[in-house]
């Protein structure tokens, strides 16, 4: 078994990595360095939680060595703003030992304070791709010297729009190494990957969109969303076994709601994350979900991407993802670092197309529970559902009923009252003429 050392890292690096106890690299941080470290373009396909923010981050601070100049070396470049502010953690995590100078920019927050920090001198920007060109556009950030482009989470990046940015930074950014990371290499990520990288190395360390083996996964059926909440609570009650929770909503409006129905039996014990949500109370939400101060941290898809919690012992799908590849980085929240973990999903009966659809993708069938006998099954259907059961209704009362019994409208029967009005009046016009 091969060891950090065995990868020629320097000294700082590896005290670093032994002080956060760090023993041995995984395959994906194994099979990455030597590569990234000759400035050849990579695309490396991962599931998530196999470290590949470690086997991307090491090369590079390895290449930067110390703090040099004002103007940055290398750029990392992510979706979200928890990930910016994750990655700046493992940067000040390897460079315990270092003077390395790492600046995140991101969204939704004052940006004459990020440009200040920026125009103080910064080796290493972590950026959202948005806020990166707009410090780029009011002169701050000068390019030239930028060595190295990492384009994390590359799949999730596209899915939320963001190829119009990400074309601009690579065209202001003159000669460099492009390293890609996706979790799934979809057609979509492969163009961008011709687009932008030069006769790149590809390292694939599983086979595309595969689970954690050590993640145990199952589900139950569950006919309404207040019978989604009922479970919720009654499995929650379980202290000793659901320890550190993320539960995943596909809306915002569903997060909002799961905390509002919670709140009353663990509101100090309860996190919220979700895009309407302030970026402090966001930052805070993770923060104590990462301490341990809460136990429970409800989620939209905003955050199923980069949150790096140790020791979640389960991931709750409330809603069932409309992308079958999320329920992969969905669960991958737990299981980590070779350790064990449980996933758990909610299938709703309009949801069973999307879960089948998620079992083809891992090939795998996932295992149903029996729903709990303790668990109330509630008859309550909220707005939503029953616009959805009325647009059912409406479908299917448009359809010929009786089978075969149904049978063609006769030509004389087929007139809509109108229509005969008008033939009536256009007679009537006819015999006045013959008159």
């Amino acid at each position: 078994m091969s060891t950090f050392a065995d990868l020629k890292l320097t000294k700082p690096i590896l005290n670093a990595l032994a002080d956060a106890g760090f023993e041995t690299p995984t395959p994906i941080q194994e099979q990455i360095f030597s590569v990234a470290k000759s400035g050849q373009d990579i695309i490396g396909i991962a599931q998530t939680g196999t470290g590949k923010t470690l086997a991307y981050l090491m090369p590079i601070l390895v290449k930067l060595h110390y703090a040099q100049g004002r103007f940055p070396r290398a750029l990392v470049v992510v979706p979200t703003r928890e990930l910016v502010v994750q990655v700046c953690e493992t940067v000040e995590l390897l460079t315990e030992y270092m003077d390395i100078r790492c600046v995140g920019v991101y969204g939704g927050t004052n940006i004459r304070t990020q440009q200040a920090r920026v125009n103080e001198g910064a080796d290493l920007i972590v950026a959202t791709p948005g806020r990166f060109m707009d410090i780029y556009f009011n002169r701050i950030i000068r390019t030239q010297e930028i060595k190295t482009i990492v384009v994390d989470e590359a799949d999730r990046m596209l899915d939320m729009g963001f190829m119009p940015q990400l074309r601009s930074i690579m065209g202001v950014v003159p000669k460099h190494q492009t390293m890609l990371f996706s979790a799934t290499f979809s057609d979509s990520v492969a163009k961008i990957a011709e687009e932008f990288l030069v006769n790149p190395a590809r390292i694939e360390v599983t086979r595309q969109a595969t689970t954690v083996e050590n993640i145990d996964q199952y589900f139950y059926s569950v006919p309404n969303i207040m019978t989604k909440i009922n479970l919720l609570k009654g499995l929650l009650e379980n202290r000793d076994e659901f320890r550190r929770v993320m539960v995943f909503t596909e809306s915002k409006k569903n997060a909002d709601r799961i905390t509002d129905k919670l709140a009353d039996i663990w509101r100090d014990e309860l996190s919220i994350i979700h895009s309407n949500k302030a970026q402090n109370t966001r930052l805070n939400a993770l923060k104590a979900f990462k301490e341990g101060r809460s136990r429970i941290l409800v989620s939209s898809d905003v955050a199923a991407r980069g949150i790096d919690v140790q020791d979640i012992t389960h991931v709750i799908n409330f809603d069932i993802p409309f992308e079958p590849e999320e329920y992969v980085h969905r669960i991958g929240r737990t299981g980590r670092a070779g350790k064990d973990g449980v996933a758990i999903s909610f299938v709703g009966e309009k949801e069973i197309p999307l879960f089948e659809n998620i079992q083809k993708l891992i090939e795998n069938e996932i295992e149903e529970l029996s729903f709990p006998d303790n668990v109330a099954i509630s008859d309550i259907l909220l707005d939503e559902e029953k616009v959805q059961t009325r647009n059912i209704a409406y479908q299917n009362s448009s359809k010929p009923q009786g089978g075969g019994a149904f049978h063609a409208k006769s030509a004389k029967n087929s007139k809509t009252p109108q229509k005969a009005r008008l033939d009536r009046n256009r007679e009537g016009r006819l015999k006045k003429k013959k008159k």
